[in-house]
């Protein structure tokens, strides 16, 4: 009898369905062993020699395991194929001391993918599990070390990491663009004519014109309404629309975040559940390869259900070179058609039609620009109509289709009428989920695995907010920690500095650079700056900002403070006078349902809230609920309010309730 262990349950059972009574399965349920809760666990004067314990929640999974293992005739590791995967191989290698382990991998759960594995066994790779181990010592170091000093500098409850405190920079440096940035106001002049389209004015004198106010608009409408609108060239050619390449784990995220607004780790925990049953292969990749049965299986279902014409086959190459060998996100059967539900379903059948829609042929369009002239100055309109829809009719992008008149040149039109209309340049747009993990990947911070914990670690570490948008919103906390990392730390926020060691990882990964080496060229000169800094640094000078305001205890001077949640007005007595104000309170036109005192708005960690002006005497609270201004669709009495359920999740109900009790997801329109 062979013993297998994998990580999870949905996984075992997949695999009991292809496997006979002479093997058992049994799940880990993920990590069985990690680096000590309440101590470093790493000791940089003995090459940063870890010391490894058991995870409580593991132990008695350990000694199920070992009862089996008496039973056993050979013991196979059959976790996932990534550094991950392989560094848990390596802890059960340890823990259950086996002697020589079989370690199988393989990109999909289907049966012939574990039979082959099965007769190809090879040994724990260990260049990939030093890589996994170095990551996760520069992270405990970066974490245990300047943690504290942000403690004592900052604020208690802080954490700095190696890869999150890049990302938070992302996003304070894109708030800092916004707040500089100084819109422009600029105008358009459309022309609208007899033979039902308009053009849009671009040039004059064959260069690119810019409009900057409504009296330079006026201007050129008073100088061309008046003219002839001759047609000076038309352009015919047939456009190609691409199809897009099979799924990585960061396009992925991507797509879910656009299409279904899911988060990266929702996205992640409904991909994992996939790639267990066996639906999907594995799902954190930065790979863009197909395997060769894949590509068959596309073929042949493409000609069978639309016909020669549509099928085009096709390779994607990955632009960076990816993490280990794994294949693209794809369906292991094209075939399948599983009947899923919720999240899981919506998942599938993306994955399932960027997959065959990237074996394709493009989508042709019969496009249209036609130049037309008014004295020096040129108008232009576009025309584009839809001729094949070729991998559309499986993945639907968004296009849009307009039919032009039949125009001749030389041809003079008639004009309608002029319309100038005023516009003005947007900042930059804070980040969605879906864009922070674009630039990440971008600038090569973070890999397949690490996207989804980065953003939960920064979320729940108060560094940013989500806005009514959903987009990242930095707090204030995340402004100091920031400016005091860039300051005084700036390797551990350098774009540059982190992109180039997770091109160390994927050294040692590959065995071409030591293990030892790269910590400790990272860690002396990271721990002499941080001794230093620490002697240099004084809280005060970081955490409060002088006012003219005074006590109205003692009348001491106030100053700014900064807490877990946000800046707040204290006396400069403390401790002596304990006195406290919110930083912003709003006032409202609301009046206290208790004491008739004016309410304001107030803020907590909970989120902001009426409270009456009148505290401490009235301690009257109100929830601040957003109207939709849409009417209630049921009682036709009441309107939409936007409001959460106790674990946050955003949805709308009617004013009235309980009277009414009429809810939806979906935000209305």
């Amino acid at each position: 009898m062979e013993l297998i262990l994998v990580e999870s349950p949905t996984k075992s059972k997949t695999l009991k369905r292809f496997l006979g009574k002479n093997y058992e399965i049994i799940a880990t349920m993920g990590h069985v062993r990690d680096l000590p809760k309440n101590k470093l666990g790493i000791d940089p004067e003995k090459n940063f020699e870890p010391v490894y314990a058991v995870l409580p929640k593991a132990k008695p999974k350990i000694k199920e395991i070992k009862n089996s293992i008496k039973k056993a005739d050979s013991v196979v590791l059959a976790v996932d194929e990534d550094r991950e995967g392989e560094a848990i191989a390596w802890h059960l290698k340890e823990i259950l001391k086996l002697k020589n382990p079989k370690r199988i991998v393989f990109h999909e759960i289907t049966k012939e993918a574990i039979l082959k594995a099965l007769k190809n066994p090879r040994e724990i790779d260990l260049s990939l599990v030093n890589a996994q181990q170095t990551r996760r010592i520069l992270d405990r170091l970066v974490g245990y070390e300047l943690s504290p000093f942000l403690w004592k500098k900052v604020i208690r409850g802080l954490s700095a990491g190696r890869v999150q405190s890049v990302a938070v920079r992302l996003i304070v440096d894109r708030e800092k663009q916004r707040d500089s940035f100084e819109k422009k106001e600029y105008w358009k002049i459309t022309a609208f004519f007899e033979k039902k389209f308009e053009a849009l004015l671009v040039k004059k004198n064959n260069k690119k014109l810019e409009i900057e106010n409504k009296k330079e608009a006026d201007k050129i409408i008073k100088e061309i309404k008046d003219k002839k609108y001759i047609v000076e060239k038309i352009e015919k050619k047939q456009t190609r629309r691409s199809p897009l390449p099979p799924f990585t784990t960061s396009s992925l995220q991507q797509e879910c975040w656009r299409k279904f607004n899911y988060s990266a780790k929702y996205t992640m925990q409904n991909s994992q559940q996939l790639y267990e049953q066996g639906l999907i292969t594995y799902h954190r990749t930065d790979s863009l390869n197909l395997s060769q049965e894949a590509l068959k299986q596309a073929e042949s279902f493409i000609i069978n259900k639309y016909g020669e014409n549509y099928y085009e086959r096709k390779t994607y190459k990955t632009k960076t070179k990816a993490q280990e060998a794994h294949e693209a996100i794809r369906p292991t059967n094209v075939n399948i058609t599983k009947t899923l539900k919720g999240s899981q379903e919506k998942i599938y059948n993306l994955i399932w039609q960027r997959f065959v829609a990237c074996q394709m042929k493009s989508a042709l369009f019969d496009s249209l620009k036609a130049e037309i002239k008014v004295g020096d100055y040129s108008f232009e309109s576009l025309g584009s109509i839809l001729k094949f829809k070729g991998f559309l009719e499986i993945y639907p992008l968004s296009f849009k289709e307009t039919l032009l008149p039949e125009l001749k040149e030389k041809e003079i039109l008639k004009l309608n009428k002029l319309f100038p209309s005023q516009h003005f340049t947007q900042p930059p747009p804070r980040y969605t989920e879906a864009s922070l993990i674009k630039e990440l990947e971008k600038n090569d911070i973070g890999r397949p695995s690490t996207y989804a914990p980065i953003i939960t670690t920064i979320l729940q570490r108060n560094y940013v907010i989500k806005d009514e948008e959903k987009k990242f919103q930095p707090t204030d906390i995340a402004l100091i920690v920031n400016n005091l990392l860039i300051n005084h730390f700036p390797e551990i926020v350098d774009i540059k500095f982190t992109a180039n060691m997770e091109k160390k990882l994927d050294q040692i990964a590959e065995n071409k650079v030591n293990w030892v080496t790269v910590l400790k060229e990272f860690y002396l000169p990271f721990k002499n700056n941080l001794l230093k800094k620490e002697k240099e640094i004084e809280k005060k000078n970081i955490t409060e900002e002088e006012t003219e305001k005074l006590c109205e205890i003692c009348k001491s001077k106030i100053v700014i403070k900064i807490g877990r949640f946000g800046r707040f007005y204290a006396c400069s007595n403390y401790p002596e006078c304990k006195f406290t104000q919110p930083l912003i309170e709003e006032k409202t036109d609301k009046i206290c349902q208790k004491c008739g005192a004016p309410m304001k708005i107030k803020r907590s960690r909970f989120g902001s809230f009426l409270g009456c002006s009148n505290y401490p005497e009235c301690k009257y609270l109100e929830k601040i609920e957003k109207s939709t201004k849409i009417q209630c669709p049921k009682c036709k009495k009441g309107e939409l309010i936007e409001r959460k359920t106790k674990r946050g999740k955003t949805f709308y109900s009617c004013s009235l309730y309980p009277n009414c009790v009429y809810a939806v997801w979906e935000k209305p329109k």
